[in-house]
């Protein structure tokens, strides 16, 4: 009896084991599969037909399918596809575009984004289904602060960092009176308040702003009034082409460079737009520069191959974002948002685009930023040679300190 109690206790034991094998075979196999619909979907949303189109639209969708391709199409065995829309630059189209893709389309990340009251709308709807936010266009602190989301990250810049390095560099020029001349919407008000709390910090002292439409024919009631304040610098709070047509404008009505322009957001593309005669010795501050490093001028040339003009940091930001989010899919074996987001908030952000990057618990992503300087036409050896680099403001001084935010997801204790 002992013997087949024994047998039959082995049996069971071997039962039990294949049972226990099978189960965890099982949970390995499942866990591989947890990409929904079989397919990770990337959507580009974006101007792509407005004033912001240069600096993003387009080159985004390239980049982001360039960061798939270098990924080898798929991740976890399932495939990876990207699709774009263009958001207008209207909160209620991009929110549309948005919960269509969340609720019908299985998107499971959009990126880009590159207007604040979009980019609003875009978050609070992340926060509801628990999707993937990564904002490489959009420039307004607020998206950390008020606005943030437990699975939305701003990625590229920020309207904090942009002001920090400005404002600090022309202060130290002992420039110490501005005048803001900035775009009537959400990135304009939080520019200047950004820009007016640093001029404050530094000794500085605001005169006088006045803001204008987005998409601006004329300037020139907006320059008058800034001419009028005598002040010493004139601070442009809008960009693109918004920002290029003001400064254009400025050296017409003999403005500039009596009154020196500070531009707190300007694109590699705008400088080629707007010409070195016009742009030349302005400072101003960029999350990223074609031809800082070896491996940024590498990346920029296949980017240029494809779309025939330099990246500028939204199109270097969309290529680092969407591979960064694919290494946190396979590290979590899934695609859900919170499961990615908590993941990308654990590992260190490396590559050409970022440097000593990390992503906090508010969703900034921290790097460095650049201070730099416009060179003269002389100064310039090649095509797309335009910036002098004065300085690397590492992420920890060049974001807004987590003692700061307002963000609810910050622990205060």
């Amino acid at each position: 009896m002992r013997k087949g109690l024994m047998r039959g206790g082995l049996t069971k034991a071997r039962a039990a084991g294949c049972a226990l094998g099978a189960g965890l075979l099982w949970t390995a196999a499942a866990q591989a599969q947890q990409i929904s619909d079989d397919v990770v979907r990337i959507g580009v949303l974006s101007d792509m037909s407005g004033l912001y189109a240069d600096t993003a639209g387009r080159g985004s969708v390239e980049a982001a399918k360039m960061a798939v391709a270098d990924f080898g199409g798929q991740v976890l065995g399932k495939k990876i596809e990207v699709v774009w829309a263009d958001h207008q630059n209207k909160a209620d189209v991009g929110a549309t575009h948005a919960r269509t893709w969340f609720d019908r389309d299985g998107v499971d990340l959009i990126v880009d984004i590159n207007n604040t009251a979009v980019a609003i709308a875009v978050n609070n709807l992340a926060r509801e289904r628990g999707k993937m936010v990564i904002n490489t266009g959009g420039a307004s602190d607020i998206l950390t602060n008020e606005h943030c989301a437990p699975t939305a990250i701003h990625y590229t810049y920020d309207s904090y960092a942009l002001a920090n390095g400005a404002v600090r560099g022309i202060l130290a020029q002992g420039k110490k009176d501005w005048f803001i001349l900035g775009v009537d919407y959400a990135f304009g008000k939080a520019m200047t308040a950004n820009v007016t709390d640093f001029l404050k910090e530094g000794g500085g002292k605001l005169v006088g702003t006045t803001f204008h439409p987005l998409n601006a024919s004329d300037f020139s009631s907006f320059l008058l009034q800034a001419q009028a304040s005598k002040a010493s610098v004139i601070n442009l709070a809008n960009a693109t082409s918004d920002t290029v047509n003001a400064i254009k404008a400025a050296h017409e009505f003999g403005i500039a460079p009596r009154q020196t322009l500070v531009p707190s957001l300007l694109f590699i593309n705008d400088v080629h737009a707007l010409g070195l005669r016009y742009g030349q010795g302005m400072v101003l501050t960029t999350g990223f520069y074609w031809d800082r490093t070896e491996a940024t001028r590498a990346w920029s040339r296949r980017f240029f191959e494809k779309m025939k003009k330099m990246p500028s940091m939204i199109h270097a930001g969309a290529y680092s974002a969407v591979t960064n989010y694919l290494k946190a899919v396979q590290a979590t074996r899934g695609d859900d948002g919170n499961a990615v987001a908590r993941q990308l908030k654990q590992m260190p952000i490396e590559d050409f685009f970022a440097q000593n990057g990390k992503v906090r618990e508010d969703g900034r992503m921290v790097h460095d930023m650049y201070l730099v300087h416009i060179k003269k036409p002389e100064e310039s050896r090649y095509p797309w040679d335009y910036y002098k680099v004065l300085s690397t403001i590492p992420g920890d001084e060049a974001f807004r300190p987590l003692s700061k935010s307002s963000c609810k997801l910050v622990k205060t204790s």
